[in-house]
C-alpha cells in the first residue's frame, strides 16, 4: 500500500514573511520524484488569483511542475477532475471558509477523488481550512463565532488552526475535547504536522513562537494542553520582516517619496 501523508499547517503564506519559505521548502521535500507535479486547490477563498499568483511565484523556477485548479471557472477552464489530481504528486490546499469549502468539493465528487489520491500516496497538505478538512472535525469561522463542523474524517479528533492567535478558537477546542472526551490538536501559524496513515508522527515549526499542541481531556471535566516537541525548518534565507534596520528605513522612504510623487500627479 502506498505511504498515505497529510501535512496540516496552522497557518502559512506563499511570501516572504517570516517561516513562509521554511515550510515551503519543507513541502517540496516532501513531494515524490526529482521534479513532483504540485496542485493549488484554492477552493476555500474562492479561488483568488492573488493566492494563485503567490503560490506560483514561490515556487516557480524551483525543482516542481506547477498547476492549480479553479473550481469557480469550470465553465471556462474544463477539467476531468478525477485523473487531473490523481496525476499529482502533492496537493496543496489553500485556507478560507471550511464550510464552503467541502459544500463545493461534494458538489462536484472532489472529497471522494481526494481521498482516493490520498489512499494511492498523493500527498495532502493544507493550511487553515485546508488543514481541518482532513480530521474528523475542525474549528471553524466559517459562519462567524467559532464552532465545530464535521470534516472529511481521514485522520482522527479535532483540529484548530491559528492556534494562539484566536482564543475563540482555541476555546472552542478546549471546551469540546472535555465534553466529547475526543482528542484534538492547535496548530499555531507557522507550525503543522505529519500524519503518516492516520497518526500523527511529527511536528514542525519555522518560527520560535510557533507549536503544535495536543489536547486531551484530563478526566475531570477539563482539557489538558501538551505542546508537541517540534523540528524546527531552516530558513532559506531572512524573510522580509527580518530585514536590518537600515533595509527598512530605505523601504519606508522609497514608499513615502513614491507617495509624495502620486499626489503631486494627482494634483495637476
Amino acid at each position: 500500500m502506498a505511504r498515505r501523508t497529510i501535512l496540516a499547517l496552522g497557518g502559512h503564506e506563499f511570501s516572504r514573511k517570516l517561516g513562509n519559505e521554511a515550510i515551503r521548502d519543507y513541502i517540496l521535500a516532501l513531494a515524490p520524484g526529482p521534479k513532483p507535479r504540485i496542485c493549488l486547490l484554492p477552493t476555500a477563498s474562492g479561488d483568488p488569483e492573488d493566492q494563485i499568483t503567490a503560490f506560483r511565484a514561490s515556487l516557480g523556477g524551483l525543482r516542481c511542475e506547477l498547476s492549480h485548479l479553479s473550481l469557480f471557472r469550470l465553465e471556462h477552464e474544463a477539467v476531468n477532475l478525477a485523473p487531473y489530481l490523481r496525476a499529482q504528486d502533492l496537493i496543496y490546499v489553500g485556507g478560507g471558509s471550511m464550510v464552503n469549502l467541502l459544500a463545493i468539493w461534494r458538489a462536484h465528487g472532489i472529497d471522494e477523488i481526494l481521498r482516493d489520491c490520498w489512499s494511492h500516496g498523493v500527498v495532502l497538505v493544507g493550511q487553515s481550512a485546508g488543514a481541518m478538512c482532513w480530521f474528523d472535525w475542525g474549528v471553524t469561522r466559517s459562519a462567524g463565532a467559532a464552532r465545530l463542523v464535521a470534516g472529511l474524517g481521514l485522520v482522527p479528533g479535532i483540529l484548530s488552526v491559528h492556534y494562539h492567535r484566536d482564543p475563540e478558537r482555541r476555546r472552542t477546542l478546549l471546551d469540546a475535547v472535555a465534553e466529547r472526551h475526543i482528542p484534538g490538536h492547535g496548530i499555531d501559524d507557522g507550525a503543522g504536522v505529519i500524519i503518516r496513515g492516520r497518526a500523527l508522527t511529527a511536528s514542525v515549526s519555522a518560527r520560535a513562537d510557533a507549536a503544535a499542541w495536543r489536547v486531551t481531556p484530563d478526566g475531570r471535566g477539563r482539557a489538558r494542553e501538551t505542546r508537541l516537541e517540534a523540528v524546527q525548518l531552516p530558513s532559506p534565507r531572512p524573510a522580509i520582516d527580518e530585514a536590518p534596520a537600515a533595509v527598512i528605513e530605505m523601504r519606508s522612504l522609497r514608499a513615502a517619496r513614491l507617495a509624495a510623487s502620486r499626489g503631486a500627479w494627482s494634483r495637476r
